[in-house]
């Protein structure tokens, strides 16, 4: 489609949305979905994330149209919304990951005293190795994984770029994965 005219402008569309147009939501929808869905598969490595964040995406487009106020193009602002419930979906699916690796260092009563002992020096070895870490790689990971912190959060946080934070963040994991496996342990992580 062109934009021949002001009607098929995207700006003119999220306008028409804002005024409860569903035609207009159906066509912004059928010009981004595709680009957001692969935007946020990239991010969360997940295409059911993706599939479900990308419909979010349209919803909350549908919830605040009358709120955009064109300071930015309509992609990109769809993409900042894409962005925002991908981390949000990356942080509670971190929260999730987090809870069964607590569940998994419960106690079971079945469990004998050298199994039980074998679960809680995992987590007291991985959390040893962590402290061990420089003080800018240990801030991160123990606001990501202890704290459920978001990317863009432990950005404001430390006051430093997102960049920055995953820069960090990527070393920290490098070095942990590599002392993890020198003590004769998987990463527990992807």
């Amino acid at each position: 489609m062109t934009n021949t005219g002001s009607m098929h402008n995207d700006g003119e569309l999220v306008r028409r949305v804002a005024d409860g147009d569903k035609a207009a939501i159906r066509l912004l929808f059928h010009r981004h979905h595709a680009r957001i869905f692969r935007f946020v598969a990239r991010m969360t490595r997940s295409e059911s994330v993706a599939d479900d964040v990308a419909n979010d995406v349209f919803l909350e487009l549908w919830r605040q149209a009358g709120k955009f106020e064109g300071r930015s193009e309509v992609s990109t602002w769809l993409l900042g919304i894409a962005r925002f419930k991908a981390l949000s979906a990356l942080r509670k699916r971190t929260e999730d990951e987090l809870d069964d690796e607590r569940a998994e260092n419960v106690a079971d009563a079945s469990d004998d005293p050298e199994t039980m002992a074998m679960k809680e020096s995992k987590s007291v070895r991985i959390r040893r190795l962590v402290d061990m870490l420089p003080t800018e790689h240990r801030v991160v990971i123990d606001l990501a994984y202890y704290h459920g912190r978001s990317v863009a959060e432990i950005g404001e946080v430390l006051a430093i770029p997102v960049a920055t934070v995953k820069t960090r963040m990527f070393y920290a994991r490098k070095k942990l994965g590599e002392a993890l496996q020198a003590a004769g342990q998987d990463r527990g992580w992807p």
